[in-house]
């Protein structure tokens, strides 16, 4: 995909995540998936690339909402959204490459505003570790879909923090074209060792408490 639909551009959830639903019904089984993201984990950096492993839904509508399809339940379990085992190959490959890799939990919110420094402190409150506008539904459907999934955002601002810092959208596009090399490496790698992961029955991490194998 070249880009995504956005809902704060106006568009429904439906349309949001309909290119999700023409990749399973060609066979898809694994999406990456990227985004710009603000940080709020003050051990972060601008820069820095951030693995998600889980995501919180701020978004006033669901994807899911309406009649269900068939590609999964009704009620779909949301408890592994972000496959384990490729996150764990993402560390193991960032270690190769030396490449600094975070991780944590990714906020998504409607927008389109970026965040009031209040904002930025709630969602902090609540676990996240990144907030931006994308990513959440695609995710959702995919994962109804019973397509596996790895996401990366790429830390573009900071916010939250005692000192306030102004943001423009110009230099959240010039930290993400500066990280992005780094992520397409760790990706690419990704798949081409994809195949091995599939076939491979342990991990190298400690799945029960898998924050423990990516510090």
């Amino acid at each position: 995909m070249q880009g995504r639909f956005h809902f704060y551009e106006g568009y429904s959830m439906k349309e949001v995540t309909f290119p999700v639903r023409v990749m399973y019904e060609l066979g898809i089984k694994t999406l990456f998936v990227s985004n710009a993201a603000g940080g709020m984990n003050p051990q972060f950096q601008i820069g820095d690339i951030m693995v998600i492993t889980d995501h919180i839904n701020m978004f006033p509508e669901h994807p899911l909402r309406g009649k269900n399809f068939p590609t999964g339940p009704r009620f779909p379990d949301m408890h592994e959204t972000y496959d384990r085992k490729l996150i764990n190959l993402a560390f193991e490959i960032a270690k190769e490459k030396n490449i600094r890799l975070q991780h944590g939990v990714y906020v998504g919110v409607q927008g389109p505003t970026f965040e009031t420094p209040a904002e930025y402190k709630m969602y902090r409150l609540l676990g996240g570790d990144t907030v931006g506008m994308s990513t959440v539904p695609e995710v959702i459907v995919a994962h109804h879909c019973g397509i596996r999934t790895f996401g990366i955002s790429i830390v573009t601002d900071l916010g939250g923090f005692d000192t306030p810092v102004e943001v423009s959208h110009e230099e959240v596009q010039q930290a993400a074209n500066k990280a992005q090399p780094l992520m397409t490496e760790i990706m690419r790698e990704m798949i081409i060792r994809s195949e091995r992961v599939e076939s491979s029955t342990n991990d190298k991490f400690n799945t029960d408490h898998p924050t423990e194998g990516w510090k």
